[in-house]
């Protein structure tokens, strides 16, 4: 384009010189020489003008030139408070995010089977990565400490004193003695050979052994007995004796001092134990495997349910308008947000790139994007030029003659 525009420069320069050399032999000629000596002055004045914009016209330095590279930091400065102040505000970016439909948009591209099966994949991919690069043993002290802070340091005696005395009040605790029981009944019934070596061993060695069976049998069916009334009657004196225990030991483990602290070195005792670490270790390692393995197969349970879930999510926000207007204003508030609080930091970027920028990289770079429409103004203003030359030159000959 500036090939374009220089040559057109000189095609006027070549016409006006024959036209002024052969004017007074062909007067009409006189025209032409007007109207390409505008053209010239007209493609002058835009060529200086256009250059002025990057560089010294010529190498000389007049003032007012060169004013990308002498104002770049201005320039960009400019350039980044125009950005924030007129694409940035918070009116701009609501009213685009309210036009835009994004919970409705985003509900009928998750609701596609393909691209939740995608998402899926992208999402199995980064926790996986992020599996392995978590280092066990720096997950097992970031557990432990947590266990520690939130879970070991806290006292639990009053709590599940309070919820034991709740459960026990309200008669909750009936089904768990009930299975105590039943399981109780169940041994004895199947084992009544081992209770009697059990009631046989306790008794007396000069004691006949006719007698260890009828004391063996007497006992085996009045423990049967007493399991038996304890199951089907929940005011029997011993089930009542153990519902008074178990109140006792929530209301002990509420006020009594010695009980509470039993407990909870009891539980500490447990938390340090070497078997409860190595457990908890083994524990993650597992879980850890199972998951890397479940990520890593397309077609394994976990994947199938993400996908699924992702689909039927898409579904439900893309038929749910009050689900997809509150995604609508959910996502709105936050980008306004994040907007009006990090608008000058987003705007900076700019300013702070075209800072960096070396002046004459920068000019290059912005007559690169607009010199071919530049060019077209060389190209105009030698048209312009000439018709204004043309044009003064008949107004002239008209009003004073040749």
């Amino acid at each position: 384009m500036k090939r374009t525009a220089t040559a057109l420069l000189i095609a006027m320069a070549v016409i006006f010189c024959i036209s002024f050399a052969l004017q007074d032999e062909i007067p009409w000629l006189g025209w032409v020489r007007a109207a390409s000596e505008g053209g010239m002055v007209g493609a002058i004045a835009d060529w200086f003008a256009v250059t002025a914009l990057f560089r010294h016209p010529l190498g000389l330095k007049i003032p007012h030139t060169a004013i990308i590279r002498r104002r770049k930091d201005e320039i960009g400065a400019s350039l980044g408070e125009f950005v924030e102040s007129n694409f940035l505000s918070e009116p701009v970016v609501r009213q685009k995010l309210e036009s835009a439909q994004i919970g409705r948009k985003l509900g009928t591209w998750l609701a596609r089977p393909e691209n939740a099966t995608r998402l899926a994949e992208e999402a199995s991919v980064g926790a996986k990565g992020l599996l392995a690069l978590l280092s066990d043993s720096d997950v097992q002290d970031v557990m432990e400490k947590l266990a520690r802070t939130h879970l070991i340091e806290q006292p639990w005696s009053e709590s599940i004193g309070a919820w034991g005395e709740g459960v026990v009040s309200a008669g909750g605790h009936h089904a768990a003695v009930g299975l105590v029981l039943d399981g109780v009944d169940d041994w004895l019934r199947n084992n009544p050979d081992a209770f009697a070596r059990l009631v046989s061993s306790r008794l007396p060695s000069w004691v006949p052994s006719f007698l260890d069976k009828i004391v063996d049998d007497r006992l085996y069916r009045e423990a049967l007995a007493f399991i038996q009334r304890m199951k089907d009657d929940e005011s029997d004196p011993a089930r009542l004796a153990i519902d008074n225990y178990l109140l006792t030991i929530a209301t002990d483990l509420q006020h009594e001092p010695l009980m509470i602290a039993r407990f909870e070195n009891a539980k500490a005792e447990i938390f340090d134990s070497p078997r409860v670490r190595e457990l908890a270790a083994s524990t993650w390692d597992t879980t850890k495997a199972a998951l890397i393995d479940s990520l890593d197969n397309p077609e394994s349970g976990l994947r199938v349910q993400l996908a699924r879930t992702i689909t039927d999510l898409g579904s439900r926000i893309s038929t749910d308008s009050r689900l997809s207007a509150k995604l609508d204003t959910w996502v709105t508030d936050a980008a306004v947000y994040l907007v009006n609080t990090y608008r000058h930091e987003i705007a900076s970027v700019i300013t702070d790139t075209v800072e960096r920028w070396d002046p004459r990289e920068m000019s290059e770079k912005i007559e690169l994007q607009v010199g071919r429409d530049l060019q077209f103004i060389r190209i105009n203003g030698t048209v312009v030029g000439s018709l204004a030359g043309l044009a003064i030159f008949t107004v002239a000959t008209l009003a004073f003659g040749s």
